[in-house]
This record gives structure tokens, sequence and C-alpha cells, in this order.
């Protein structure tokens, strides 16, 4: 079969998808992703066809407005000013990007769609392609609950006004969806009903360990939640020497990695972690990344080690703990290997990890980026360290995470029709 993979975010967004990928591409089948164009390389590297879908949707996120929309804080005045400047400008970007996945849908005319839940066509194209799309969420929450609100809204308001969150954002999807058939030549007429019946009856996977997110008993059979999945990311990385040396000098490391996510004050969100790791004689590996952490011109190098690049499923095994932003594959991965985590949470999703991440007891209950201090953050940083019951924890999940087997289970749910 020709599969096409689409998915539209950061790097976390795109990572759920490549491991797909490889469970498809060993079944003999042809796979195309169709990601933004800055995950070109990312693709390429795991022998991925790639089609493009522009830099636009990227620079949108790393302009002045997408670090403050990005960047965690309260809802106040500035993350309105930059909300709104963000959302005049994307309807241009989702514009050019529902006409490319059109383009290419049409041109390539896939035997399959995977695709994440900010790419709209594939959900436009499964009304003549009944069963041949599947939807991947790598985050709990995006379809009713009983206990817990969308993931928009991360609270527990009670069986029926939790249920009303999922409806009403299961409408601005709708709407959204509804609005971009005016962008590209659809010959038949859709109704609205037709959108919101393909939402809730298409296939759709969560990429999530049970163990995290218990698939609820009153959902359909088209919901599934099949295990956290990540593809091999040392292919073409190896550790510098230095690097070796620092893991051989401690034996009680830990790595501060935010990821893709950047924020309007990377040095001073740099300048606290660093005194706090220093004044407490942790030894810490921080990875820059995207920016949301920067490599200043003085530190204590014996103590602190920086890199730009660090594939996690390489360094969490030699680590103790992660101080990280919480996405879903960062999340699944320090526990996979046995870490304790303390979150800082940028956006929405990272907010639900970093209440799983304290209920489950793996680690300290976490603080929004743009709140921390070196008064707050210090106390959270020994506790991570200090009680032992998060890394004990953490290995026991561990453990039962990489038992897990839902290859053939992922396989089977996106072939058959």
């Amino acid at each position: 079969m020709k599969i096409i993979l689409t998915s539209v975010g950061t790097r976390g967004d795109m990572e759920p998808l490549l491991a797909i990928g490889e469970i498809l591409k060993e079944g003999g089948h042809e796979i195309i992703c169709l990601f933004p164009e800055q995950f070109r390389e990312l693709a390429e590297d795991s022998g991925f066809e790639f089609a493009s879908l522009g830099t636009e949707f990227i620079e949108m996120l790393d302009s002045p407005e997408g670090r403050i929309a990005m960047g965690g804080g309260k809802f106040g005045f500035k993350k309105l000013r930059a909300y709104i400047k963000i959302i005049s400008r994307q309807t241009g970007v989702n514009k050019r990007m529902i006409e490319n996945q059109y383009e290419l849908i049409e041109k390539e005319k896939p035997d399959r769609i995977v695709h994440n839940g900010k790419v709209i066509y594939p959900v436009i194209w499964s009304l003549e392609n009944e069963g041949k799309t599947t939807l991947i969420s790598p985050v709990p929450y995006m379809h009713y609950v009983k206990n817990h609100s969308h993931v928009a809204f991360n609270k527990d308001f009670g069986p029926f006004l939790n249920k009303m969150t999922y409806r009403l954002a299961n409408y601005g999807l709708v709407k959204m969806i509804m609005k971009s058939l005016k962008w590209i030549p659809v010959l038949k007429k859709i109704k609205q009903k037709q959108i919101q019946n393909a939402l809730f009856n298409n296939k759709v996977i969560y990429t999530i360990s049970p163990a995290l997110f218990e698939r609820p008993d009153y959902w359909n059979d088209k919901l599934k939640v099949l295990g956290y999945h990540e593809r091999n990311k040392v292919l073409n990385w190896q550790a510098g020497s230095e690097l070796e040396d620092f893991l051989q000098k401690h034996s009680k490391v830990i790595l501060v990695t935010f990821g893709s996510m950047i924020n309007t004050a990377p040095s001073e969100k740099t300048r606290i972690i660093l005194e706090i790791l220093e004044q407490n004689n942790i030894p810490a590996i921080i990875n820059t990344a995207s920016g949301g952490l920067v490599k200043p011109l003085n530190y204590k190098n014996d103590l602190i080690h920086f890199v730009e690049r660090i594939p996690y499923d390489w360094i969490f095994p030699k680590i103790y703990a992660v101080i990280h932003h919480g996405g879903s594959g960062t999340t699944h991965t320090a526990i996979k290997y046995g870490c304790a985590s303390l979150i800082i949470p940028h956006i929405i999703d990272q907010y639900v990890w970093n209440k799983i991440i304290f209920k489950k007891g793996l680690g300290p209950l976490g603080i929004d980026i743009s709140q921390i201090s070196n008064k707050n953050l210090e106390p959270k940083i020994l506790e991570l360290v200090q009680n032992k019951s998060f890394k004990e924890n953490a290995e026991a999940m561990g453990k039962q995470i990489r038992n897990e087997n839902f290859r053939m289970d992922i396989y089977n749910s996106i072939i058959e029709a």
C-alpha cells in the first residue's frame, strides 16, 4: 500500500507518526511524510519520502507573538494580543497548508492516510474513503472521559460539564473544517453533519501507554489506546568524548530539556535553573535544542554540560532524572527508561502530563515556565533528586512500558479498512 503520514505542529507532533511509519514500512508499505518543511531531514533520516507543507506554520510559532503564546503563563492582555496576531496570521497559513494537503493527496492517491488532529483534509478525504484514515493522538482527553474535561480545559468539572467541553472543542473543529472547504475544489456539497459523523466514526489510535491513560470501557471499538512507540533516533548521531567523559565522572546526572518549546526569556530561565543546580552541586546536562534554553558565557563546566541535540533514547538510560517541558514523547521516554521527572509545562497537554506524573508518584508537581523562580523551583529540583520513591516508581512503570507490545495491533488497525 501507499500510505501518507501527515502532521502539523512541533517535532513532538511528528515523532509518533515516524514511529508508526517504521512499523508500516517493515510490513512492506510505501511511506510518504507530508510535514512542514522544517522536518524534511527528520523524515528523510528515517528513510521516508518527503512532501512539504511549507515553512510558514513553524515560522509563525517562532515569531515574537508565537513565543508569547507558547511561553506559558496566565491569560492576560499581552497573551491575548499575541493570540489575536496569531489567529489573524493563521487563516492564510491554514489555507496554504490545506491546499498543499489536497494537492499532494489527490496526486498520490494513497491507500491509507495516518494523521494528527491538526491536519484537516484527511477528514474530508475520509467521506469518500471510509475506513482508510487513522487519527493519531499522543495526548489524552481528546474524546469524552467522564472524570476529565477535554485536554484544552485541563480540569474535572463533573461528568456533565466535562462532556460539554468535548462538544465545544468538536464544534470548533467542525466549523474550521467547514470553513476550509471553500479553499479546495470539492465537487460534492458537504454538510456539517457529515463532518461530525466522520470525526466520531473514523479510526483513532492514542499512542499512549495504558499505564498512564487507561482506555474507558464505554468508548466505541474505533477508539484505541495502543501504547507509546518511538523510532530509532541514534541513526545519524554520535556522542562526543566530552559528553562521554562527563557521564563517566558523575554518578547521578539529570537532563534539562525543553525540546521544541520556546519562550520569551530563555536566558533568564536558563540562569534560574543553572543557579539552583550549581548552588546544590547537582550535575546536569542541558539540552538547548530549539532555543528554550541557552548556553551562557560563564558556568561551572565541571558540573554542567551543554548540548545542542541529544537523542533521548541514548541519554535517558544513563541518567537519574529529567527536568522537561512535558511533551507526550519526552514524558513517556523518561518513564520508559526509569527516570524521575519534573515537568515545567508550557502549553495545553503539558499541564495534563504534569498532573499525571505527580499523581502516579513519578515526580513533584511542576511549575508553569513563566512562573519559575529560584525560590519556587529550587525545592522542586531538590525533591526530584532526593525523593527516592520517584525513581523507584519510574523504574517499575518503565519496566511495564518496555513490556508493552502493540506493534501488530497498530499495524492491523491502520491496514484493515
